[in-house]
């Protein structure tokens, strides 16, 4: 398992530059869907080594951490991009989504057991593991999703994996942060930031219902996800 880790830093590196920027970049655009790819690989390669790597301890909290953020990558991925397959793949996640939300209720309640404080975080991997399992069932029983919703699932889906990602290394053991950028009052802004981006974007879509400068080329170039 000590071969993976250059992969899984490499990886988590890459992932929070392509993720800032996929951030910050009109959305739907050419710099936001390079950006947003190469952030959806560098996730997928960085929770599935992560999770790997957590199996030594066994660490059950990163090993949910890591299977819950490809699981949402994934998904978020699969709602802009069509592949073979599509709905096949969906609900095989879908079924992930669920078994990963019981697996979260069962180490939470482990973690509880022994006085832990990662208790807490799995009951709440538990409820987004299962809220998003649910949310591939009705997306799946309604034959597609488009429109306002599509995005939003994208939109969520992809920030949340993000703040995982950031949390994880803003937030995570001491060291991890290099001593240039280390400044302990400055450490909440990155590891917020995908949660406020996510909210802005909510609030104007489901809100005041405008897709202005993110409802462009995602909507008319991608296939429907069926």
């Amino acid at each position: 398992m000590s071969n993976l880790l250059p992969f899984h830093i490499l990886a988590g590196i890459l992932a929070l530059v392509f993720g800032y920027v996929a951030l910050f970049t009109k959305k739907g655009g050419i710099l936001h869907r390079k950006t947003g790819t190469g952030f959806a690989v560098a996730m997928i390669v960085m929770s599935l080594t992560g999770a790997l790597i957590a199996t030594v301890k066994p660490d059950r909290g990163s090993i949910i951490a890591g299977l819950l953020t490809f699981y949402f990558v994934v998904t978020g991925l699969l709602t802009v991009k069509h592949v073979p397959s599509q709905r096949r793949i969906s609900m095989l996640l879908m079924v992930w989504g669920f078994v990963l939300g019981v697996f979260a209720i069962w180490a939470g309640w482990w973690l509880a057991q022994r006085g832990r404080p990662e208790a807490a975080p799995m009951l709440i991997f538990s409820a987004m593991s299962i809220g998003g399992a649910i949310g591939d069932w009705r997306m799946l029983k309604a034959g597609g999703i488009q429109g306002p919703r599509r995005i939003t699932r994208h939109l969520w889906r992809m920030c949340f994996a993000m703040w995982v990602a950031a949390a994880s290394f803003f937030w995570g053991p001491p060291g991890r942060v290099p001593a240039v950028i280390y400044y302990p009052a400055l450490l909440p802004i990155p590891v917020l930031l995908p949660i406020v981006v996510m909210l802005y974007w909510l609030f104007r879509i489901r809100i005041r219902k405008t897709l202005r400068g993110i409802y462009d080329h995602a909507s008319r170039a991608e296939p429907q996800v069926t």
